[in-house]
């Protein structure tokens, strides 16, 4: 047989002198091979330059090597810095990484779970688009496919959820505002699609009443995942209205602050701590852009480091252990508090 011929696995172990089902095994696990085994196999594939067909191989798996990461926005720097520390600790786990973006809405995320379906992960992470999620088709998916859900939460969806705890970190910045200066004013969506706003909503009540001062909102007009055009936007509004509340804003993401600073600094608004400022903003997240706006925002930034390893973790328990008890996990990170010029 000519090294031109060889197309395939069964070719391939003809020429090596080793079983096909040995160098099958080897290709699913190198180290579930014998030493002297795996050495002689690993000469053939420099010998002959063969490279098996990775997708083939995982199609006939009745689970594929891969593990879906799904989130609801690509384009936000956000979610593609947690996307780049997720798919790091899945290649170190010896798994492949598939990225889907749900940025066309809650329809795209199911399809997007249907594509995932169709060459059957090993298991999924899921950060879902909202509170619009088409829960039924969620539920249904994760019913049959290991999924776990990290930043935002799906009450009873999949084998568990890792997040931050917006009660604790709103607290925080919350007592760090009112102690630095005026109470804070909550700036948010009259209507947000991430779980998580409305989640920070309820906790930026409690930690007023925790400081004794009443819970100030400015709800503004927008929906979908443009923020920062919606901060910008109200924020001009607002301030050419000129009746803030506060002297003092805290927004419920970063990304409507960013906007929010935008506006400020077109209106000639001088945002900081000094005397001759006469507006502190702060925000949620440690947005990537957060500490290069001027001035840099205050904020509390999320434990993603250990959101992201705990979620990592769970879906591996659930692939290789799949017929241990099924009980959901959940687990809630502390942030940390940022504190830049803005505030």
């Amino acid at each position: 047989m000519s090294d031109n011929s060889i197309k395939n696995m069964e070719d391939f172990a003809a020429v090596s002198g080793i079983s096909r089902p040995t160098v099958s095994k080897y290709f699913n696990d190198p180290k579930s091979v014998r030493a002297s085994t795996r050495s002689k196999i690993e000469t053939a594939l420099e010998k002959y330059d063969y490279r098996p067909n990775i997708y083939a191989i995982n199609q006939n798996r009745s689970r594929t090597k891969n593990i879906g990461l799904v989130v609801p926005n690509m384009t936000d720097p956000f979610f593609a810095a947690i996307a780049r520390a997720l798919e790091g600790l899945i290649l170190d786990a010896g798994f492949s990484p598939l990225l889907l973006s749900s940025h066309g809405g809650a329809d795209q995320e199911v399809a997007n779970l249907e594509s995932l379906r169709a060459i059957k992960p090993a298991g999924v992470l899921l950060a879902p688009w909202g509170r619009a999620s088409n829960l039924a088709e969620v539920c249904r998916f994760a019913d049959q496919i290991p999924t776990v859900l990290f930043d935002a939460n799906l009450d009873g969806v999949g084998a568990g959820f890792f997040g931050s705890d917006n009660v604790q970190s709103i607290d925080l910045i919350v007592d760090y505002l009112c102690r630095s200066g005026e109470a804070p004013a909550f700036f948010e969506m009259e209507n947000p699609i991430n779980p998580n706003a409305l989640r920070r909503r309820t906790a930026y009540v409690a930690a007023m009443e925790r400081q004794n001062q009443t819970a100030t909102f400015i709800r503004v007009k927008g929906d979908g995942w443009d923020f920062e055009e919606i901060g910008y936007r109200e924020g001009l509004r607002l301030f050419a209205q000129g009746d803030l509340p506060s002297s003092t804003i805290l927004c419920s993401n970063d990304r409507l602050a960013i906007g929010l600073l935008a506006a400020a600094f077109e209106r000639d608004i001088k945002v900081g701590l000094d005397s001759d400022c006469s507006l502190r903003i702060a925000g949620h997240d440690d947005h990537p852009f957060a500490r290069y706006t001027c001035p840099g925002l205050t904020t509390i930034a999320q434990d993603y480091a250990a959101i992201g390893a705990r979620s990592v973790e769970a879906i591996l328990k659930l692939i290789h252990r799949p017929d241990q008890p099924k009980t959901r996990e959940m687990a809630l990170f502390e942030g940390r508090l940022v504190m830049r010029g803005s505030a």
